[in-house]
């Protein structure tokens, strides 16, 4: 029997900030376990916010009509059994990169629901300030409930945490830890 597929989205600019070493982790993990995981940074990529056009909505539509790199994500995000969403906490959300990626999600929208339904989800938060609240980590959180209960993705795991600068979560054993375990828990 074949493992897992996972898929993560990076959604920080930096290629090796908190957020991305967090999701090296759960990818270790999940490797471990048996998974297939395949890694995609946003940043990297030419993706354009959604045109709010509904063409992805028509009575003949087959998807988004723009043309970018999601292009190469929807069949990926389809054939996923799960996804991780890494993201660094910025002006109290999460990153513009996350946001649009989520956003052009929509497309994902069929007759039986979005394609990411009864999909396992993990999310990974970093920040800088100690508090959740003060950080704007909870609004990014709760985005990520809301979204993916209409959806009716389950959400496995959520690890979020304060880290400072950028590479201090190596220094966290326990979130580090939690992300490894994470990755496991996804593979099973």
């Amino acid at each position: 029997m074949a493992g897992k597929n996972i898929m993560i989205i990076l959604g920080s600019p930096r290629r090796a900030g908190n957020s991305t070493l967090l999701a090296e982790r759960v990818a270790a993990g999940a490797e471990s376990g048996g998974a297939t995981v395949e890694t995609f940074y946003l940043h990297g990529m030419d993706i354009s916010p959604c045109r709010a056009c509904e063409a992805c909505h028509g009575a003949a539509a087959t998807g988004c009509v723009v043309e970018d790199d999601m292009q190469e994500l929807y069949p990926k995000l389809r054939e996923t059994d799960a996804l991780v969403i890494a993201s660094p906490v910025y002006w109290f959300t999460m990153s513009a990169q996350t946001k649009i990626f989520l956003d052009r999600c929509y497309a994902l929208e069929g007759p039986g629901g979005n394609a990411l339904k009864g999909k396992q989800v993990a999310i990974l938060l970093t920040y800088a300030d100690p508090d959740a609240f003060c950080s704007g980590a909870v609004n990014a959180l709760r985005t990520f409930q809301d979204i993916f209960r209409y959806i009716g993705a389950e959400i496995v795991g959520m690890i979020h945490g304060s880290v400072g600068k950028a590479g201090a979560v190596r220094d966290n054993l326990e979130m580090m830890t939690k992300a490894y375990e994470l990755g496991r828990k996804l593979a099973a």
